[in-house]
């Protein structure tokens, strides 16, 4: 029999392949960020474009506050939680998006 074997991939590897495409990014904390990637270096700081940012609302914690960013932007590596290649951004259920906890 064929013993078939997944092919190994780097993390540096699986986020220049997301180069174009959109990416959904949990913060350290409790911010969300939605954009197409552009960019990156070797510390995972990520250049996006068309950016929205999702944060908790001050007022209500059951609630988040969705802000388009008109510019290109850098986020710091060392502030990433977790990385979401082809990621839309939070689901509908979701806290980011208003959800229930």
């Amino acid at each position: 029999s064929i013993i078939t074997m997944a092919t190994r991939i780097l993390p540096l590897e699986l986020i220049d392949k997301a180069i174009g495409s959109k990416i959904w990014i949990l913060m350290r904390g409790s911010k969300e960020v939605v954009g197409t990637l552009r960019g990156f270096d070797d510390y995972v700081n990520l250049v996006l474009d068309d950016a929205v940012e999702y944060t908790p609302d001050p007022n209500d914690n059951s609630k988040f506050i969705k802000k388009e960013l008109e510019t290109e932007i850098l986020l710091n590596g060392n502030q990433i939680a977790i990385l979401v290649p082809g990621g839309n951004g939070p689901p509908e259920d979701s806290l980011a998006a208003g959800g229930a906890s």
